[in-house]
């Protein structure tokens, strides 16, 4: 369903266009950006109940990061050449004639017999459409969590909020410190483009594996560690010049990592929701480092003015750089300690 509402939603945002005022078109981009969360939503679900091992879970991970990231090229990159093209009409209506592929492989993809089991115990024992019912769909996925996991949850949904903070918090500034280094646009895209984006490939490969190799605590430990470094090298750049060299050792190092470390935190919260409640506990545990992250990284760039008012601004942009990666050392220890407290209950238990 929400396939199909994507699809003619860009067909829409086409057909519509900007003739027509801000306000049609801005009606029909956000009927795709609500259908697009939701299909982004139900292919996590179905990716968490598909897997019968952790090992599975590591793997279908990385399949769907994968897949993500050359969709992002598609509809970062790859667009613009074809509205160069075609125009941005015909572009939006081509990529809604596209969505055919995704549909076609969801009607070839089968339903997990576990969660489809447990569906039909939920729907049968309080239907949707009763009190009970929707009191389950509502607050059943939250209490099921606390029930689950009792006080440790709320150790897991610390540890998960505060992981990529200094993904987040960096993020911001990454062009600023590009431009104010002197680097040119183009030289940027080569690098993201070329050595970058098969770094990116490979830590994804890399974290799935590590999830299936290690186990998701010590995966985790290594992607906070492999982050925190690579986010403070930035800082390398800061105060030993612009050099090409140096940034593409930078950006190589920086993709890999980041790219391992969200597969291994997207692994890790997929292995902690329960069926029947899936999706919705899985919005969850995304909105818990999301949400922070995104308010953090609303005082990047105040941060660095008030440094520069102090130090200068290479050595601003140095500091800012360390203290991103530092930012991320506290999940790294808050995951230790979940690995050590969840020892402890298995022995006692």
């Amino acid at each position: 369903l929400s396939q199909i509402v994507i699809a003619f939603g860009l067909i829409a945002m086409a057909w519509v266009g900007g003739a027509a005022g801000p306000t049609l078109l801005g009606l029909a981009a956000l009927v795709v950006a609500f259908a697009s969360a939701t299909q982004d939503i139900v292919i996590d679900a179905w990716r968490i109940e598909s897997a019968k091992t952790v090992e599975e879970l590591g793997l279908l991970t990385s399949a769907a990061t994968f897949g993500y990231r050359i969709a992002m090229l598609a509809a970062d990159a790859l667009i613009l050449i074809i509205a160069d093209q075609i125009g941005w009409r015909h572009s939006y209506i081509l990529y809604g004639v596209l969505m055919v592929a995704g549909l076609m492989a969801t009607f070839l993809a089968e339903e997990s017999p576990a969660a489809a089991a447990a569906l039909e115990d939920k729907e049968t024992a309080a239907p949707l459409w009763t009190l009970k019912g929707l009191g389950d769909a509502i607050a059943g996925p939250f209490v099921a969590f606390f029930k689950a996991h009792g006080w440790l949850a709320l150790l897991m949904l610390s540890a998960i909020a505060l992981y990529r903070l200094p993904d987040f918090f960096m993020g911001p500034m990454c062009n600023p410190f590009y431009h104010d280094l002197g680097l040119s646009k183009t030289a940027v895209g080569e690098v993201r483009g070329s050595i970058g984006l098969i770094a990116s490939f490979i830590g994804i490969a890399a974290g799935g594996f590590a999830v299936a190799k290690l186990g998701n605590i010590r995966a985790l430990v290594l992607g906070g560690i492999l982050q925190a470094v690579s986010i403070a090298a930035f800082s390398l750049m800061a105060w030993w010049g612009d050099g090409l060299p140096l940034f593409a050792a930078v950006m190589t190092g920086d993709s890999f990592a980041t790219s391992f470390a969200g597969v291994v935190l997207v692994a890790y919260m997929s292995s902690l929701t329960s069926l029947g409640y899936t999706a919705t506990q899985y919005a969850l545990l995304t909105s818990a480092y999301a949400i922070i992250g995104k308010l953090l990284k609303t005082t990047s760039g105040t941060v660095i003015d008030t440094l520069t008012s102090h130090y200068g601004l290479m050595d601003a942009y140095g500091l800012f750089f360390i203290a991103a990666g530092l930012i991320g050392i506290p999940a790294i220890f808050l995951f230790l300690l979940l690995s050590r407290r969840l020892r402890l209950r298995t022995d006692q238990g």
